[in-house]
């Protein structure tokens, strides 16, 4: 519905601009003309292709000449004009959108990674009870979550590239509507194999907003409102994997007493927020809108040499895919990407075998009911919108660094910047939640104490979030795509794994030295962000596809 109202305005607009253009063309040709005549409204009046190859100018102000276009242009005239915005406060840009209608378009986007988010923890709330009816053990239901997130991972790798040709809105409408339908097969699921099958389906088309959020937060911020944009859509997206327990726990234990209604609420959500991405998300990818301006404009001109930058550049499908497929993995040879990978993976595996751990954890020790144990987690989500604390402060800086930046005649942020959100507590937080956790958890001391060693430990993990993919971004620009599949791929995929085997490792070793292994080793990594705040222009200054040099 966005969509259509903004293609409509868009159309309005040309008409008015394509007028005003014509008027000033007769005035500039004809000097006994006057400049009060009134531009002809009607189609049928507007200057033809002939008329209009006479001149050596485009008719219109947003388009500018291409005169030899590159090698990239494909079955194009020697001369072509490129249509741009019209001008810097151009209303069609999304970047010149209203600040409510910005953050309401984040707000969804952050909806969308919530209820897929959701979705990816519900099933590891009723293990017990969904292998009782499949007759599997636990270790093998966990699967279901477990595959879930792998299919997040081979997911991501292709939503890119597709958002680049179809537009943001496309992808994002077309593939929760097919993650509604794998979740609805799941939750019908006759058996274990169909269960799983479908779960990873599920997690394939959920994982659109992991790879396609930030290039909608891009679309519509700059550099430094994305200081405050991008923890809003973290907040709002990353409640989704904490939060999952908590709505399985209040309908697969309550009055409902189905394990199957976990993946029901699942569906019910998604089918809410599918509803608010079709009437109130509008089109954000600014290449799409300049597509619908130029056809929008040869239509009514009759001259087919307006194009847009998306029209003239030789990508096709299968040429975006090859790049999709094989630059991320050019991508794992650079030390920031690897370094950044290794961090947040090691969160993500303590992250999600917590999804397994919490029964260990809290329900054996304090002999709480699995339900109440599933609210449990909502001590993380208090955590990770802790860090909101932080926005002001480091806006402040950002707004500082930036204004250094342009006094010396650059227009790009430093990336270090970003990493004050994990430099202020988020990397300590992680390994010392980890130690209270583990070491607090005994009958004798009081349950509040893992509880509240939880919300550190979401804190942290937001921080380092925010850190990394906000420093991955500002590094390397154009390749960031790229750089943030890889490590979006890699965390799934091992997070997937240790999912499995999280049973069993609890199981064995138990929670207090589970959680003190973690611990130990996401202590190694504390000094990543005040290394990287030091000498990230030394180590960007060796790499290949860094944007910012020393």
């Amino acid at each position: 519905m966005q969509s259509y109202l903004q293609y409509r305005y868009l159309r309005s607009s040309i008409h008015r601009l394509i007028g005003a253009d014509r008027e000033k063309h007769t005035v500039d040709e004809d000097p006994s003309s006057s400049r009060d005549s009134p531009a002809p409204e009607a189609v049928s009046n507007l200057p033809g292709p002939d008329l209009q190859k006479e001149h050596a100018t485009p008719i219109l102000s947003c388009a500018k000449v291409l005169e030899k276009p590159d090698s990239c242009c494909i079955g194009l005239s020697e001369q072509i004009f490129i249509v741009s915005w019209d001008g810097p406060n151009d209303p069609a840009n999304p970047k010149n959108f209203s600040i409510a209608r910005k953050l309401m378009t984040t707000l969804i986007v952050g909806a969308i990674a919530l209820v897929v988010g959701a979705a990816s923890a519900t099933d590891a709330a009723i293990v017990p009870q969904a292998a009782e009816e499949f007759h599997v053990s636990d270790v093998a239901e966990s699967l279901a979550t477990g595959i879930y997130l792998m299919g997040y991972a081979f997911g991501a790798v292709l939503a890119a590239p597709f958002s680049e040709i179809f537009g943001r809105n496309l992808i994002y409408i077309s593939t929760l509507m097919l993650f509604a339908m794998f979740i609805l097969g799941s939750a019908l699921a006759p058996n274990f194999g169909g269960q799983v099958v479908l779960r990873f389906l599920a997690g394939f088309f959920g994982s659109t907003p992991l790879v396609c959020a930030g290039g909608s937060i891009a679309d519509l911020w700059d550099q430094l409102e994305k200081t405050y944009a991008f923890p809003i859509y973290a907040i709002a997206g990353f409640g989704g994997p904490v939060l999952g327990p908590v709505f399985a726990s209040y309908v697969a234990f309550g009055s409902l007493s189905n394990w199957r209604w976990a993946e029901w609420i699942s569906l019910i959500i998604a089918g809410l927020v599918l509803a608010f991405v079709l009437l109130f998300m509008p089109e954000t990818f600014g290449p799409l809108i300049l597509q619908w301006k130029a056809q929008e404009i040869r239509k009514l001109t009759g001259d087919e040499r307006y194009k847009a930058e998306l029209e003239v550049t030789h990508r096709t499908l299968s040429m975006r895919m090859k790049v999709a497929l094989t630059r991320p993995f050019v991508m794992a040879m650079e030390p920031i990407v690897i370094l950044m990978t290794l961090y947040i993976t090691v969160l993500y595996i303590v992250l999600f075998t917590f999804l397994d751990g919490y029964t260990f954890i809290f329900k054996d020790v304090y002999g709480i009911s699995q339900g109440l144990t599933n609210v449990c987690f909502l001590g993380i989500y208090i955590g990770t919108c802790l860090p909101a604390l932080l926005i002001y402060p480091i806006y402040r800086i950002t707004e500082k660094d930036l204004a250094k930046v342009r006094a010396a005649g650059r227009h790009n942020l430093d990336p270090e910047v970003r990493l004050w959100f994990g430099m202020l507590g988020g990397s300590i937080s992680i390994p010392v939640s980890l130690f209270w956790m583990g070491w607090t958890d005994y009958s004798s001391v009081s349950i509040w104490s893992p509880l509240i060693a939880s919300t550190l430990f979401g804190y942290g993990v937001l921080c380092v979030f925010l850190m990394v993919y906000m420093y991955i971004i500002d590094s390397y620009e154009i390749y960031a795509a790229s750089a943030l599949t890889l490590v979006t791929f890699v965390r799934y995929l091992i997070a997937g794994v240790m999912t499995v085997v999280g049973i069993p490792f609890y199981r064995n070793v138990g929670s207090h030295w589970t959680l003190t292994i973690m611990a130990c080793i996401s202590a190694l990594l504390v000094p990543l962000p005040y290394v990287f705040y030091k000498w990230g222009p030394t180590i960007r200054s060796y790499s290949k596809h860094a944007a910012v040099k020393v």
